[in-house]
């Protein structure tokens, strides 16, 4: 069985001195955590990474059941924090909204948060909402005293790299995702991202 091996970053930010946070474009909005949304957040994070590299890294993201029961897992985390977990929605009445941005924070041991997912639906990228919500998320980790943030990002999604490195995060290690069978050259050159390394 072939595998195919995915280098990523982990990137960390320093939250010791003061963020502004940018301001949502005209017609969107912050939606707080509430138990209630955890499927809203399984959805709209299907909708982010169905067709992009990570479904390819990590095949549940591809999947809307297992972006529910990630969805799940991430929410029964013992570090989980509702303060850095947010939904963007858009449009003002039920039959115009469209939930168009996710993320989810929790904090590990040693007092260091983690982003856990990032995603925008496409047809919202381009506005800024990935940074918002990073901002956000990342005011949400202050408010329970953590000063140092991580996430891991595909080294190929060079987009997403450039944006953390934009908001502060430095590069702090390489790691690779192996990833055994099911990965064709032809889902990842569809994603976009032409053809990985095969080791």
């Amino acid at each position: 069985m072939q595998s195919t091996y995915f280098k990523r970053f982990r990137m960390e930010v320093d939250l010791a001195a003061t963020r502004l946070p940018p301001a949502l474009p005209p017609g969107y909005r912050f939606v707080p955590w509430n138990e209630a949304l955890v499927d809203i957040h399984g959805r709209t994070k299907f909708r982010s990474f169905r067709d992009e590299i990570d479904a390819a890294v990590f095949p549940c993201l591809g999947d809307l059941e297992g972006c529910r029961r990630l969805m799940r897992e991430i929410r029964g985390k013992p570090g989980f924090l509702p303060n850095a977990t947010w939904l963007i929605a858009h449009g003002a009445n039920p039959e115009s909204l469209q939930w168009c941005g996710t993320i989810q924070g929790i904090a590990e041991r040693g007092g260091t948060g983690m982003i856990q997912n990032i995603g925008i639906v496409p047809g919202h990228r381009g506005l800024g909402l990935g940074t918002c919500l990073i901002e956000r998320a990342l005011a949400g980790f202050r408010v329970h005293g953590l000063l140092r943030v991580s996430l891991e990002v595909t080294a190929d999604n060079r987009r997403a790299v450039q944006l953390y490195q934009r908001l502060g995060f430095r590069r702090t290690r390489t790691v690779y995702k192996v990833v055994d069978g099911g990965v064709t050259e032809q889902a990842i050159e569809a994603a976009g991202f032409g053809t990985p390394a095969l080791l």
